[in-house]
């Protein structure tokens, strides 16, 4: 991939034209980097007329600061945080990047294999006290068990790598961790308990929404609509490109680092299963939903206090049929 630097004297004032690149902000190592690769490597943004530049960071705090200082035009987040920067008048929208996928894996040799074994065992979360997926389990444990599993189960957060590491040890039996990390497990014989799918199905949502998207100042969405509808062009032929040749991830090894070609593949379909074949209006109302849902399962913790996902959020120069 091709990093193009930007110059610390560059104004964000100068009027910017169609030739101008947008500037795409990503994490140095993470998934959002494969799909920009593939659209550079295979011409794709030539095809749809639209110049990229991809600003590497070196985290989703850098990310974001990024995006409020306007050294970036784009990030990957989700709705969440674009609501929650609205409520402070820091008017953010989103464009779907991918849906809301993942399980809760377990060990098959820990004897788990349904919820009510997780009585009085360890369970293991990379995201922290507000991961989505640990709030959407715990809603969906009490609905369907009637456990309460912040009671009933012993939490043990820490870092992704260290939570594979801890289930593959044995140390615990169950883990909730993100998608690519979850592949890994796949991969090396963990099992899925329950999957997200599930989950929400369970609670009555039974369209999944997207959870991660491209986030952009509104005002700049605005004067760049046609620029911005190409790159989402480009994205969708990116996607469709991974989704349908194992020749196209070739290039990737590199940058996903695996550790086995059991594990290419794993990553390979957790990736696809997160891919977005149709979003509109139900998708859009199953994620306010779903924040519905995290907000009184969190306290609002998660939420910030804000009360309700405005359509708003949702930028409405994006539909896919």
């Amino acid at each position: 991939m091709i990093f193009v630097l930007l110059l610390a004297g560059c104004s964000s004032d100068e009027p910017v034209n169609a030739d101008t690149p947008l500037r795409i902000g990503v994490l140095k190592f993470g998934t959002v980097s494969w799909e920009l690769d593939t659209i550079q490597r295979n011409g794709l943004a030539e095809k749809h007329d639209v110049a990229i530049e991809v600003v590497p960071l070196a985290s989703e705090n850098a990310l974001a600061v990024a995006l409020q200082g306007d050294r970036v035009d784009l990030i990957v987040s989700d709705w969440l945080w674009a609501a929650r920067q609205r409520a402070e008048d820091r008017n953010y929208q989103f464009a779907p990047y991918s849906l809301a996928v993942g399980a809760v894996m377990v060990n098959p040799a820990s004897g788990v294999s349904r919820l009510a074994d997780l009585e009085g065992r360890k369970l293991g979360i990379a995201g922290g006290p507000v991961d989505k997926t640990w709030l959407l389990l715990r809603a969906y444990a009490q609905k369907t068990t009637g456990m309460s599993l912040e009671r009933s189960t012993e939490p043990t957060f820490a870092a992704p790598p260290m939570v594979n590491r801890l289930m593959l040890g044995g140390d615990i039996p169950a883990a909730i961790n993100f998608w690519h990390y979850n592949a890994r497990l796949s991969a090396l014989g963990m099992k899925p308990l329950v999957s997200v799918q599930e989950m929400l199905s369970g609670l009555g949502i039974d369209t999944v929404p997207p959870l991660l998207g491209w986030v952009f100042a509104e005002d700049w969405a605005d004067a760049h609509r046609e620029q911005l509808q190409h790159f989402f062009a480009a994205s969708r032929d990116a996607k469709r490109l991974l989704a349908e040749s194992d020749e196209a991830w070739a290039p990737l090894e590199p940058m996903v680092k695996p550790e086995s070609e059991a594990v290419f593949a794993a990553i390979r379909e957790g990736y696809r299963a997160g891919i977005i074949d149709h979003y509109g209006a139900p998708e859009i109302a199953a994620a306010g939903q779903l924040f519905d849902l995290l907000a009184k399962e969190s306290d609002g913790k998660l939420t910030g206090g804000v009360k309700q996902l405005s359509a708003d959020v949702f930028w409405d120069g994006y539909r896919q049929p």
